[in-house]
């Protein structure tokens, strides 16, 4: 499975890790991986260090993740990102909506 997830000890964060492709193939499975969780999650961070491609679908997804979050009171982080990635990331403003390292 192209998604992994791991909460941090204290249980507050949840890591997202994708794998390959960002795309609409793993909607349901990026959705899995933060809906079915704990309530006590009340930060996220996405781990793009093995993803290859990101389309447009992805940054859907990631808004998603940020209406689910909690919109403009969401914590969440965007890790990791080849400088492909950056650059779509960069292209769509997400820098205004995540922090991104």
């Amino acid at each position: 499975m192209p998604i992994h997830t791991h909460r941090s000890d204290d249980g507050q964060t949840l890591t997202i890790k994708i794998e390959g492709r960002f795309d609409f193939s793993t909607h349901q499975a990026f959705r899995d991986a933060y809906e079915h969780g704990d309530e006590n999650v009340d930060s996220f961070i996405v781990d793009l260090s093995d993803t290859t491609y990101l389309d447009s679908s992805a940054l859907g997804m990631l808004l998603l993740l940020r209406d689910y979050a909690g919109g403009d009171r969401a914590r969440i982080r965007i890790d990791n990102c080849n400088s492909d990635v950056r650059r779509i990331l960069s292209i769509s403003n997400f820098e205004q909506l995540f922090a991104i390292r």
